[in-house]
């Protein structure tokens, strides 16, 4: 069935019930040149617009977007002028501390996340603290993490979420939250501390977090781009809200696929949020922290942006054979505004790429 088929089904009803899920789309950056070094501001800004009129708040200046390769300067810009969209279902952004040089002393990193936390919320969007990569690197102890982000607390104005990013998306990134501090963190204040988004691939673990969260009614924003169908369709007890950079690609279904979540039809979900996971765990592939290029890729095919190119040269990390699949897997999984001109753009990648 095409999707218009089922958005006739949802137009039927008597009545649009109100969304059960908190859902954003983590965005990417749309560039004119291939090295990736000139950002299309205008482009990259209808990015966020196309995903908001799908129902999807905009998640910002994430991991997406490339920040950890592009720092604060493009952040901050990427922030403002989401902001100054006025996106109907609204957006969060990632704060870290990398407006300051790079350092070792804990009460300058926790100052500095607390500064862009009051940053993002003063624009009007929901601050989400990215993982603190010094700690990673410098093996920090799990007294350390409760120390830095209890002082981010105490300096911050807003309610945050955390980010649990996981080393497959930066390797940088392993053995993060150390010992029990995820839980101590998590307990520092349940009302200021909304909840966490998990970005670690595995399915079992959110689960266990985010039953053992619910004690405290915090939730868990799934950031598993593998395993997403099913978290945010939940259990008989709990499920996952969503902060997923797949919907970036696959916002078009994924919208509908809510709606039919919302209206209480599981079959009509899965049916159409199935084939866009099988996208997802192509394009999320090893080495998964360069799924940008697949996203990139989709949006070009989808006619949203003039080329697949990405900021730091990002698509060329990609062979032929992934944005073959991609394609194939684009196709069934009905992302595509008009299939024919996708498949037509499709046999000019060689030379766009």
């Amino acid at each position: 069935m095409d999707l218009q088929s089922y958005a006739d089904q949802l137009s039927a009803m008597d009545s649009q019930p109100a969304a059960v899920r908190s859902v954003y789309a983590a965005a990417h950056i749309v560039v004119n040149n291939e090295s990736g070094d000139d950002i299309n501001w205008q482009a990259t800004a209808a990015q966020r617009i196309f995903l908001d009129n799908h129902g999807f708040g905009v998640a910002e200046a994430m991991d997406t977007a490339q920040r950890f390769e592009l720092g604060w300067d493009i952040a901050k810009q990427l922030i403002t002028s989401t902001a100054s969209l006025k996106l109907e279902n609204g957006f969060a952004a990632g704060a870290s501390s990398d407006h300051i040089a790079v350092t070792d002393d804990l009460g300058a990193l926790a100052t500095a996340v607390a500064w862009q936390v009051n940053f993002i919320a003063q624009h009007g969007g929901l601050p989400v603290i990215l993982p603190i990569t010094q700690l990673s690197l410098n093996s920090a102890s799990a007294d350390d993490y409760v120390k830095v982000y209890s002082s981010i607390l105490e300096q911050s104005e807003s309610p945050v979420l955390l980010h649990w990013l996981g080393e497959m998306f930066l390797p940088s990134l392993a053995n993060y939250f150390p010992g029990d501090s995820f839980e101590r963190i998590m307990r520092l204040d349940e009302q200021r501390i909304l909840g966490v988004k998990i970005s670690l691939l595995n399915q079992q673990l959110e689960v266990d977090i985010r039953a053992r969260l619910a004690q405290s009614k915090q939730v868990v924003y799934t950031g598993d781009d593998f395993n997403f169908a099913q978290l945010i369709a939940g259990d008989d007890q709990h499920y996952s809200h969503a902060l997923l950079g797949i919907f970036d690609g696959i916002a078009r279904p994924a919208g509908l696929a809510l709606q039919f979540l919302a209206c209480g039809k599981a079959k009509e979900y899965f049916e159409i949020m199935k084939p866009c996971e099988a996208l997802s765990r192509v394009i999320f592939e090893e080495p998964t922290q360069h799924y940008k290029a697949g996203l990139a890729y989709l949006a070009w095919l989808d006619q949203r942006q003039d080329n697949p190119w990405l900021p730091c040269a990002a698509h060329l990390q990609r062979d032929a054979d992934y944005y073959a699949r991609i394609l194939e897997l684009g196709l069934a999984a009905r992302v595509f505004n008009d299939p024919e001109a996708a498949q037509a753009l499709a046999s000019q990648r060689d030379k766009a790429l």
